[in-house]
């Protein structure tokens, strides 16, 4: 059958660049091994948000007479925390299969692999083949856990993200090997169900690509909720031939240490899924294990695009949901079926998220790049301790900090963490997209009392004019 655009992969990048294709005009199918929804609706962002929110809520009736209230007896269900999560991912998997009918979407289920320029060969569960036509290609594959050499994952004592979500009980200890976001998030929960856990970090510091003030301060909460953290350490070797694991760790001294857990969690980073599909066979050319595009995500085949984490750029849903929408508007372009060019991705104003307690948010420039940058900067930093919202919801971990060019107040980069800054940071977003100055912020009127005026504070502060702090 032919087709307008066929969608290889059902992912945050996937889906909605089948729906806006659609939406222009064009006859869509999406191809899809799996699940609809990708890993981030069914493995990622969405049921890990579902895991993280149970743990919280655990936490909170722990600490439940710090609130007034006596709850006694509370434990927590490790298989209904479980249960709970894989129910929140079904439940947003059949919602993308409404949004495909009703976008009059087809949806063709089974293993993709490109054969020809404007072909695509679909391997269905049952082993039977078809060849569909389009004229555009959108793939849309995803990236899968990355493995070490001397840490291959076996699915029962060293896992990925994926077995994390469904282990059939909570293990008695854990070591965690990376402090991305996956790290820290599944870190928190197994933490807070009562697993002792345990970080090793390569780098210097625990979420290294934040702000160093950020790392500091999770570093520091993560320790007074009890996880251990190693940083600057490796691990050399597992050994899983007993009950347990036995992971060789070294350090920065060169010491080694043996730490024994129930499980390792390897959480090192994400490999792009680009392996037989066909990539070699057209020629697509690939650079550092990703298929390179130009800023409008086609290869160097023509009708052939490609988005999200299996091209450059920062491995996000929202970001593959972007470069999805800016695909299939080029295309619309192309045929003279959407009236401009889209405005290509600013990769230096996308938000990072990671949902721990406390959360973590930033946009832009940290501190260190914008002056490695050659900016003269401006500084403020509002801690939540002094936030009336804050004390009140007995929140009062992290800070909002800024970074302001001092020549002309443009607003550089913000980092926060603290309760609920995932839901502040779209501001800051919005703010640099419209060249927003610091002076600008000042005189926008934020709402008392909430977590977000901690934004127009640390803005304050950087300019001297700080009231309560």
């Amino acid at each position: 059958m032919a087709y307008d655009v066929i969608v290889l992969g059902s992912g945050p990048g996937g889906y909605p660049a089948a729906i806006r294709a659609s939406q222009l005009g064009f006859k869509v199918a999406i191809i899809e091994k799996e699940l609809l929804g990708g890993i981030c609706l069914n493995w990622g962002c969405i049921p890990t948000k579902a895991l993280l929110k149970s743990a919280q809520v655990y936490e909170y009736m722990k600490h439940s007479t710090s609130y007034g209230i006596n709850a006694s007896g509370v434990e927590a269900d490790f298989g209904g925390v479980i249960k709970r999560s894989r129910g929140v991912a079904e439940k947003m998997t059949k919602g993308v299969q409404f949004l495909m009918k009703k976008n009059k979407i087809d949806v063709i289920m089974g293993y993709g692999k490109l054969k020809a320029k404007g072909k695509v060969e679909v391997t269905a569960a049952d082993g039977s083949k078809q060849i569909v036509e389009s004229k555009y290609i959108v793939v849309a594959t995803g990236a899968r856990a990355r493995e070490l050499p001397n840490l291959p994952i076996d699915g029962k004592k060293v896992i990925g993200y994926r077995e994390a979500m469904v282990l059939p009980e909570k293990p008695k200890s854990m070591i965690v090997v990376g402090s991305g976001a996956i790290g820290v998030e599944f870190a928190y929960v197994y933490n807070s169900m009562g697993t002792k856990v345990t970080i090793v970090e390569f780098l210097p510091r625990i979420v290294p690509v934040e702000d160093e003030d950020v790392s500091k301060e999770l570093e520091k909460q993560f320790k007074k909720g009890g996880i251990e953290v190693m940083t600057n350490s490796t691990v050399e070797k597992v050994d899983t031939s007993g009950n347990g694991v036995k992971a060789t760790v070294k350090k920065q001294d060169g010491s080694t240490v043996v730490l024994e857990a129930d499980v390792v969690l390897s959480a090192v980073g994400i490999t792009a899924n680009i392996e037989n599909i066909g990539l070699e066979e057209l020629g697509i050319k690939t650079e550092k294990g990703k298929i390179s595009v130009d800023k409008y995500y086609q290869t160097n085949v023509a009708g052939i695009f490609a988005i999200g984490d299996c091209v450059p750029g920062q491995a996000l849903a929202h970001v593959a949901t972007k470069e999805g929408i800016n695909a299939a508007e080029y295309m619309a372009y192309l045929e003279k079926k959407f009236h401009h060019q889209p405005e290509a991705v600013d990769y230096n104003n996308v938000p990072g998220c990671t949902y721990c307690t406390p959360e973590i948010a930033s946009v832009g420039y940290t501190e260190k790049a914008a002056k490695e940058a050659g900016f003269e900067v401006k500084v403020g930093k509002f801690p939540f301790v002094a936030s009336g919202k804050a004390t009140a919801a007995g929140a009062t971990e992290g800070f909002v900090k800024v970074i302001f060019d001092a020549k002309y107040g443009e607003l550089l980069g913000a980092h926060m963490i603290g309760a609920n800054v995932t839901d502040m940071i779209a501001e800051v977003s919005l703010a640099r997209k419209l060249e927003t100055t610091a002076h600008e912020i000042l005189n926008a009127i934020h709402p008392h009392p909430t977590m977000s005026e901690a934004f127009k504070e640390a803005t304050a502060a950087a300019y001297g004019e700080a009231i309560d702090i």
